[in-house]
């Protein structure tokens, strides 16, 4: 996914804890530069603060990089020669979404095990109790008139 004209994600958000590859098409690779390095960091602060060499490809200079807590993931080029594309001095950045944890049952909470079980014992109960009810409701008027009968099977009325 494209999230910034000359800079790709191969995923359609950045999420936190995760690898992510990227590929840069910008201007070191549109002038035929041999090396390109990724300086990045995440946060206002531009915490965990790191560098890498990326491989150049038919389809741009690309790696992967982890993607670590923080709220924003910054970014900027350079060639090895002092020259850098920092997006005109804004730097490149760029949002992360937090994992979402509401669905992950840890270990230390076994009690969410018993819950599982709680929430199956009623739903069964349920289904008993609104099988039992359209049961009275159809027979019993049919009961109480004297109009039920059972119907034979037909093998044995033959």
């Amino acid at each position: 996914m494209e999230l910034v004209k000359n800079i790709f994600f191969n995923t359609d958000k950045l999420v936190e804890n995760s690898t992510v590859r990227i590929s840069y098409t910008g201007k070191f690779f549109q002038d035929g530069c041999e090396k390109v390095f990724a300086h990045y960091g995440f946060g206002s602060e531009w915490n965990n603060t790191n560098e890498v060499e990326m491989k150049k490809t038919e389809l741009g200079f690309q790696t992967e990089i982890e993607i670590v807590e923080g709220e924003t993931f910054n970014l900027c080029f350079n060639n090895g020669n002092g020259d850098w594309d920092n997006n005109e001095g804004q730097n490149y950045t760029f949002p992360i979404e937090k994992v979402s944890t509401e669905l992950i049952v840890l270990e230390d909470e076994p009690k969410a095990i018993g819950t599982a079980r709680k929430l199956r014992r009623s739903y069964i109960w349920s289904k008993k109790i609104k099988l039992a009810v359209y049961k009275i409701i159809t027979y019993l008027p049919k009961i109480i008139s004297g109009n039920y009968t059972k119907k034979a099977k037909t093998g044995e009325n033959q």
